[in-house]
């Protein structure tokens, strides 16, 4: 019986659990991880899987002196890769898929939606996708960084109903447990605030890349899409008895009760900004509503280097962040009508070719949101 009535759901398992102790991939942690996974979808509940573990899992097969540099690292994943795909397929009794990601996949609109249709074209055929980053090839720069946050925009781009991410430990504390033995579980977090990223302080793993931080911003990302979200500790069976029963092994972020539309949620989390248009620091209009009214008399500066169809950054001069948004003009062009003299030359251009950006296209921020 499905008790928290889900219809799709994302599990995140990191590093620790996938290759514990250093040598290679381990089934002592995963065995009950696919049991809970082969009685969801028993159950009616697509499954997807984020894995981490490929570095970890590849690393004792090259000399502990090499393991820090950069090539060394991505011939590990390269290998571990594939002893990760092969450990999963021998614990399920389904077709599983492997799908590779990196941050150019996530922020081109275009190639986000292709993941979007890939994820639901395998649900649909019964095929478990099990999703990592693509640390073989990925660089500094195309980098989502940890597969926390892979897994929150993993679980937006599939419209799940809940994100399970599993730690080393039973959920968020209110001080760090490593450190402090009257650190106490917090059950349920019906909002994320500062006070809740203040209590995530420090790693939790000593082999994963991600802490609770990570979590904590997974989190975030999921719940502002509506997603329930659970922290909760991957080493211990009751945890997934618990799940299947309904119950709330871990920490329990409520999904906002007014998630942001689709598209504007990845243009949020997810898209990157290519370049920044600066206004005025006095500028008021409120951009969702009245994004036409953005003329190039409000810019004082173009920064970076961005084309039609690229998200931008759209902040004052004193640096407070107002949204982001799809441009409908490149940096080329915006700096050119932004420089002329003749302000009534750059008015009718603009009044002939249409607004900076528009408000189909726009997604406001909090002054401290990437």
């Amino acid at each position: 019986m499905n008790r928290f009535n889900w219809k799709r759901i994302v599990i995140k398992v990191g590093s620790a659990l996938i290759a514990p102790h250093g040598k290679g991939c381990s089934s002592q942690y995963l065995k009950s991880i696919a049991q809970f996974i082969m009685s969801c979808r028993t159950q009616g509940i697509e499954v997807v899987l984020v894995s981490s573990g490929s570095v970890a899992a590849g690393s004792h097969l090259f000399p502990d002196e090499l393991q820090q540099t950069i090539p060394i690292k991505k011939a590990m994943a390269a290998a571990g890769q594939a002893e990760m795909m092969g450990t999963w397929e021998k614990l399920f009794n389904f077709p599983t898929a492997q799908m590779l990601l990196t941050r150019c996949d996530l922020r081109d609109r275009e190639r986000y939606v292709s993941v979007r249709e890939t994820i639901f074209t395998l649900l649909e055929h019964g095929v478990l996708p099990i999703i990592n980053e693509n640390d073989t090839i990925v660089t500094d720069k195309l980098k989502v960084g940890d597969n926390d946050n892979l897994s929150a925009i993993v679980a937006a781009a599939a419209d799940a109903d809940a994100l399970i991410i599993c730690s080393d430990i039973n959920g968020l504390y209110n001080k760090n447990p490593h450190k402090h033995d009257d650190a106490v579980l917090i059950p349920n977090i019906p909002e994320i605030n500062a006070d809740i990223f203040a209590m995530a302080d420090g790693a939790t793993s000593a082999v994963g890349t991600g802490g609770m931080i990570t979590k904590v911003e997974a989190a975030q990302k999921a719940t502002l899409h509506g997603i329930d979200t659970y922290i909760v500790n991957g080493f211990t069976e009751q945890t997934f008895e618990m799940l299947l029963n309904g119950e709330n092994p871990g920490t329990h972020f409520s999904s906002d009760p007014s998630p942001m539309k689709e598209h504007l949620h990845w243009m949020t989390h997810t898209s990157t900004a290519q370049g920044e248009v600066i206004v005025e620091d006095n500028f008021t209009v409120k951009l969702d509503a009245h994004s036409e009214e953005l003329t190039s008399d409000d810019l004082i500066e173009i920064k970076g280097e961005f084309a039609v169809g690229d998200t931008i950054l759209v902040r004052k001069h004193d640096g407070t962040k107002l949204a982001k948004a799809k441009s409908n003009y490149s940096s080329c062009l915006l700096s050119f009508i932004t420089n002329q003299e003749d302000k009534n030359f750059a008015s009718d251009f603009q009044e002939q070719t249409g607004p900076i950006i528009s408000d189909k296209n726009v997604a406001l921020l909090e002054s401290d949101t990437l």
